[in-house]
């Protein structure tokens, strides 16, 4: 059985690294293709977990648009796939690189399997457009890996087979593991902080603006640091530089690398952010988030009690990081799972795959 893997984001890299390592230890060389839907981002965490892409297509351009990003993925797909015999091709997540390659696969006739199915927040513009992307692929896919039993109940409720559907746990923390076996995170140069990270879309402009003063007031009252990494899209920077700027509580400094990213998360108070993706990382290091979003497709998060929904409002972000600082991790359970999801996705594959 031949297993090719599809991706193109630091966050993908991230949760298909230990499926990766769980292939190679099974002795096992899934083809890897590398779409670099974004370039800089997507090396780095590629050197961190020791990959090397056997295919990269190298799409990225600037202010690429969507609808561009999608078609040269699947141009290049099509020459990709049809050149060597898939049987399956693993996607993750939510990516217009993940949704592009399953559905070129699918054109093909290859069968699809798609890591983190079933995430939903219930509004199809938020996040944008990762919820359309994420429901399309799990339309398409063969096999979808639910990480939570909500997700599960999630493609059920939209006439998914429960055949193909099977409950994992998120490989990010699978990858957590990974990282802090390799990687010392003890050491910062920070104290006492509260680690910021936005940079969606939906919240570009006055919602970001609100979320920064209620910030920016909460540090003061506190004396507690706000340590930023701000993303380089314009949009996001000149916001946050503007309510941040002339804050002496506030250090904003450059994107860092992932590992010098999970050292601040590793030694902060609690973590302020409208990603997806450090939802899930942060209960793997006992911090509370506060989610600066309308919605999360990630609800065990708050429902487990790691975190709390926050929206956008100056009031409502204000109040929500009072009850932050209350937080305790003792006896709570990660509810994204146990380490072992990796091994559970390859061993479906290997079995499944086999009887189809």
């Amino acid at each position: 059985m031949r297993v090719a893997i599809a991706f193109g984001t630091r966050p993908e890299v991230i949760k298909i690294a230990p499926v990766y390592k769980e292939f190679k230890d099974k002795g096992l060389n899934p083809l890897m293709i590398a779409t670099a839907q974004h370039r800089e981002m997507m090396d780095t965490m590629l050197e961190v977990f020791g990959i090397k892409p056997d295919i990269d297509m190298n799409i990225m351009t600037h202010n690429q648009s969507l609808n561009a990003v999608a078609s040269r993925i699947l141009k290049n797909m099509d020459e990709i796939l049809s050149q060597r015999e898939i049987d399956i091709l693993l996607v993750q997540g939510d990516t217009t690189s993940a949704m592009a390659s399953a559905l070129a696969a699918f054109h093909m006739g290859i069968r699809i399997a798609h890591i983190e199915a079933g995430l939903r927040s219930g509004n199809p513009r938020d996040p944008f457009p990762e919820e359309m992307n994420r429901m399309l692929i799990d339309r398409l896919a063969d096999f979808t890996f639910a990480p939570t039993r909500r997700a599960k109940e999630n493609l059920l409720k939209e006439g998914i087979c429960e055949k193909k559907i099977f409950i994992t746990g998120n490989t990010v923390v699978d990858a957590m593991k990974i990282i802090r076996e390799r990687f010392n995170l003890s050491t910062i140069e920070y104290e006492n902080y509260i680690l910021v990270t936005m940079h969606r879309r939906e919240n570009w402009g006055e919602k970001m603006r609100s979320v920064l003063a209620a910030l920016k007031y909460f540090s003061k009252e506190h004396n507690l640091k706000i340590v930023f990494p701000v993303h380089k899209n314009p949009k996001v920077r000149e916001v946050v530089y503007e309510a941040l700027g002339n804050c002496e509580n506030a250090i904003l400094i450059e994107p860092v690398d992932y590992i010098k990213f999970l050292s601040l998360l590793e030694n902060c108070v609690f973590v302020v952010t409208d990603s997806g993706g450090v939802q899930e990382e942060a209960p793997s290091f006992g911090k509370f988030v506060v989610v600066v979003r309308e919605t999360t497709e990630r609800p065990e998060l708050i429902e487990n009690r790691w975190g709390i929904l926050a929206g956008t409002s100056k009031e409502k972000v204000y109040q929500s990081l009072e009850k932050a600082l209350k937080f305790s991790p003792k006896k709570l359970k990660n509810p994204f799972g146990d380490g072992r999801a990796s091994q559970r996705i390859v061993d479906i594959i290997l079995n499944e795959g086999i009887k189809d």
